[in-house]
């Protein structure tokens, strides 16, 4: 394509195969203003650093997800009051400022860039964002002036490198409970808000070194004082001996002497004392150090990469439940699993998969092994997907019309990729075959008491965590769990669920559920309890 009419900063940008590029200034708005933004800019497919800042750009044009090698993009101080969500093709990107602009929405796609480490939205008119789960480099957030008046979405175990939060300068009112999920963080600042009561996890946040909270209206007066006069390490302090921890279920007009035994109560402890009893329960076990991990290959990354799972104690089986559990994952994977195309539902019976951690891989198709569910020999991948297709075109052929049922018609979800995902037991033996099928060896039956429930996805680890979340609320409605002897009468039903965390192969968490911030259910006949 020629330049010939290109601005000239972007012709000679071309002729010398620069990898960066400044356009500012009231120049650059002049051009702007009477010719329009000059978008052969987005041939310059090599650059890695754009900074367009100081001009009277309003919108970011839809072309810039060309840019496909942009490590750095600067967009401060222009009008600029639109993203287009073609930002997510920009999946080298590190750095994204778009600060002291009118954005006032953000697309998704912002939450979607994997190597993302530093992001500026600060001096805006935002309300919302969305959710960064996915954005797991993310270090730097910073949202400071702005209309935020609900914190972030951002409290995930799986942000593992976010250390810096800037959110001052908004109309936040609290901050959750959740925010200690966030690992490595070490600087929150909240200066600014309506915040009225600090959740003692804060205190937490073993890295956390520098925590600003002046400008709220904090109902505890010594907290503010000491917030006036004190250092971090002081406030932690006070907020880790004083400060209560969020339930729903705290009795809000009880008075906890300090020092007294009651301070100390554990959340499940507060929250049996003031339950409603007209509820479902669903209690969370933590992890321990008898749960099975999960660990992650790196093979696993471009095929299938997230998995997320937990097991459940106590079931409780008839032949009639049986039947409507198997109908419930059915229901579940044509729904909220989007006929496997979102995700992928597998259940194990626990006592007959070998002891020990887990392994979630890829194989080549020749070189995975499984006994599928309802066969009676073991099959290679390559072997068991050219049998299922055999089967679909037997079918067809008989049916006379183009017609899939059952596994086979997840086929084409695998069709064509060089490696198959697979869950390896401690003796490496496949026991699924994600989003195929599971293994025969490990398959449930009326007589399982306790469940492992992985779910796989090619999406994100946020989808498999919100299918999670809908199949416990399932079981537990349905009456799956066990219910304890004065409960056997009652409409209302128990689950226990144990954590299970998901981790790479160096030992770092990548995912632990349910955590705090999962099983926020809106339903107010299921009541939450977690030890």
């Amino acid at each position: 394509m020629t330049m010939d009419n290109s601005w000239h900063v972007i012709r000679t940008a071309a002729a010398e195969n620069k990898h960066e590029l400044v356009l500012s200034g009231p120049a650059i708005s002049e051009l702007i203003e009477k010719r329009g933004f000059d978008k052969s800019l987005f041939n310059l497919q090599h650059l890695n650093y754009l900074n367009i800042t100081q001009t009277c750009l309003q919108e970011v044009p839809e072309e810039i997800g060309q840019l496909v090698n942009l490590t750095n993009l600067v967009l401060h101080s222009n009008e600029i009051s639109k993203i287009p969500d073609t930002i997510g093709k920009l999946e080298k990107l590190k750095v994204l400022d778009c600060s002291r602009n009118k954005l006032t929405s953000l697309p998704d796609e912002i939450g979607k860039l994997p190597q993302l480490t530093t992001m500026n939205l600060s001096a805006n008119l935002l309300k919302i964002l969305p959710t960064q789960i996915g954005n797991t480099k993310l270090s730097v957030l910073n949202l400071s002036n702005n209309q935020f008046e609900t914190f972030p979405d951002i409290c995930y175990p799986e942000l593992i490198h976010l250390s810096e939060i800037y959110v001052n300068g908004n109309q936040i009112k609290e901050i959750p409970a959740a925010i200690n999920q966030l690992s490595s963080l070490k600087i929150l600042n909240v200066v600014d808000n309506l915040i009225s009561a600090v959740p003692g996890e804060i205190a937490d946040c073993n890295k956390l070194k520098e925590l600003q909270l002046k400008g709220n209206k904090l109902m505890d007066k010594r907290l503010s004082k000491l917030v006036d006069q004190c250092h971090t390490k002081q406030i932690l302090e006070y907020i880790k001996s004083h400060c209560s921890r969020s339930t729903s279920s705290v009795n809000s007009n009880s008075k906890i002497k300090k020092g007294k035994r009651s301070q100390k109560l554990s959340e499940s402890e507060n929250s049996a004392n003031t339950i409603d009893i007209l509820t479902h329960k669903l209690k969370v076990l933590k992890v321990t150090n008898d749960t099975p991990l999960i660990k992650i290959t790196k093979h696993v990354k471009n095929v299938r990469p997230y998995i997320a799972a937990c097991i459940v104690r106590n079931i409780k089986f008839t032949e009639d439940s049986f039947k409507k559990f198997i109908q419930l994952q059915t229901k579940l994977h044509d729904g909220i699993c989007e006929k496997r195309n979102a995700a992928t539902i597998a259940t194990h019976d626990v006592k007959l998969i070998t002891p020990g951690d887990l392994t979630y891989t890829a194989k080549l198709p020749t070189e995975l092994e499984i006994k599928p569910l309802m066969r009676n020999k073991i099959y290679t991948g390559a072997s068991l997907f050219q049998q299922l297709q055999t089967e679909a075109d037997n079918l067809r052929k008989e049916k006379k019309r183009n017609v899939y049922s059952g596994i086979h018609k997840y086929l084409y979800l695998l069709e064509g990729k060089p490696m198959f995902p697979c869950l390896l037991d401690a003796s490496e033996q496949v026991i699924s075959f994600p989003p195929i099928t599971n293994s025969d060896v490990t398959k449930m039956s009326v007589n399982t008491d306790t469940m492992l429930i992985e779910i796989t996805s090619a999406t994100s680890y946020h989808v498999c965590r919100n299918i999670l979340d809908q199949f416990l609320k399932e079981l537990v409605i349905q009456g799956f769990g066990c219910p304890s002897d004065q409960e056997n009468t009652s409409a209302y039903h128990s689950l226990v669920v144990e954590q299970v965390k998901v981790v790479d192969m160096e030992g770092n968490m990548k995912l632990l559920y349910p955590s705090r911030a999962d099983l926020n259910l809106e339903e107010n006949l299921i009541t939450v309890l977690r030890e």
